[in-house]
């Protein structure tokens, strides 16, 4: 997954207007306690970080 897929993932899921903010304020612990920005820049794959935010935003199985 690339960082354009994870980003229109989290715009499905949060809407455009939130998904950002989300991303750079909610926590994760499965994401060694980052957001999913942090863990982004810190180079965790794209793929990993969206498992993390599907499991905690317990999204629907159509969208992992």
């Amino acid at each position: 997954m690339r960082h354009t897929e994870f980003w229109a993932r989290m715009d499905e899921a949060l809407g455009e207007g939130y998904s950002r903010s989300w991303a750079e304020l909610f926590v994760i612990a499965d994401l060694g306690s980052r957001t999913a920005t942090e863990a982004l820049a810190a180079g965790v794959p794209p793929k990993e970080v969206w498992r993390a935010v599907w499991s905690v935003l317990e999204l629907p199985e159509r969208l992992r």
